[in-house]
């Protein structure tokens, strides 16, 4: 079982996709090695599961995303107690962790989730209620042979995490969301396209004629009066911060000084007991998310060959000039394949004789 702590005033996509990262990434206690990307997710018919950005990161990832059925519409069969279990892993943490807040009220919403984690990874290490192994145990019997499919990078999800807005572009090829204007690229002036709106970043894309187009970014605008722009860190200095920080948090219990080992050497024998082997994984595939334009001239001459269903070499020598100029002149799919079309596009001769 895995639970997080998020100040929200209601359910939102927002929260649900920062939950689903954070469940599906690495975690940076051993304890917690739940990780992966599911093949599907059960809900509830909320408004996450309807909302339209959820289920485009669902299909990206691959997830296929099932609701229950309402009470009563499958017969005599009981449809409302689908979720029983889920409701109950919350009733369990709220009596047996949440009610000794009443003792010691967590400080930050930070030391909520540290306490959660810990209790987590001791109910996770309890017997499984019909099995005759641990939670975590039954996790790792029930993985597929070739592991856990790993969870892609921050960044990425950033890209897939976005949403859909149809704007009609103006003359000078920008548009505004909520203000800010974007310029896209002048093929788009004042055409109707499908803006894909970041929700954890500032980047934009664009779904033009079936092709997706992107990133592009704010357009710089003047400085507000009394306004200033820091540098900019390098990796060198963001890197020395995040050590600054590991370094603060790096704490030495005063009886290890003293050599008067209590709970401490406990706890230590504890962490030692939790070391397990490193589980099987199926990397994340950057080719699962379409690219705009082709890599290398390489590939866009085999999809080529597939767009027009036969080798290359056995095109005349005159095609084959116009395909390597076609290429030459830009990658991008959309516009390149369109440009081969009409290349072997049929051509009616009119004869006036």
């Amino acid at each position: 079982m895995y639970q997080e702590y998020h100040l929200s005033e209601g359910e939102n996509v927002l929260m649900s996709l920062k939950f689903l990262f954070n469940a599906m990434s690495a975690k940076s206690e051993k304890s917690l090695p739940f990780q992966g990307i599911p093949a599907m997710i059960y809900t509830d018919n909320g408004p996450v599961a309807k909302s339209l950005v959820f289920q485009r990161v669902c299909k990206q990832l691959g997830i296929t995303l099932r609701t229950h059925m309402p009470a009563g519409s499958d017969g005599r069969r009981v449809t409302a107690r689908s979720k029983g279990k889920v409701e109950r892993a919350f009733n369990t943490v709220q009596n047996q962790l949440e009610s000794l807040y009443h003792f010691q009220k967590p400080s930050s919403i930070e030391e909520a989730n540290s306490w959660l984690r810990n209790y987590l990874t001791h109910y996770n290490s309890l017997p499984h209620r019909h099995e005759k192994h641990s939670r975590l145990e039954d996790w790792q019997n029930n993985l597929p042979q070739e592991g856990y499919k790993q969870m892609c990078s921050w960044e990425r999800f950033c890209q897939m995490a976005r949403h859909p807005d149809e704007r009609l572009v103006d003359s000078s090829a920008c548009t505004s969301i909520e203000g800010v204007r974007y310029q896209l690229i002048e093929e788009m002036a004042g055409e109707k396209v499908m803006v894909l709106v970041g929700l954890f970043d500032n980047e934009l894309y664009v779904e033009f004629h079936g092709q997706k187009y992107g990133p592009f970014y704010q357009v710089e605008g003047p400085i507000p009066i009394n306004t200033y722009r820091a540098f900019k860190k390098t990796s060198i200095e963001r890197r020395i911060d995040k050590i600054s920080v590991i370094a603060k948090q790096i704490s030495l219990p005063r009886s290890v000084l003293s050599g008067q080992l209590g709970d401490e050497l406990k706890l230590l024998t504890q962490a030692d007991m939790i070391e397990s082997k490193p589980q099987p994984f199926v990397a994340f595939s950057e080719g699962e998310i379409e690219q705009p334009c082709f890599q290398n001239a390489l590939e866009a001459k085999l999809a080529i060959a597939k767009f027009v269903g036969r080798p290359l070499a056995t095109l005349s020598e005159t095609q084959r000039i116009a395909i390597d100029q076609l290429i030459r002149e830009g990658l991008n799919k959309s516009a390149l394949l369109g440009r081969v079309r009409d290349l072997f596009q049929l051509k009616l001769v009119v004869n006036n004789t």
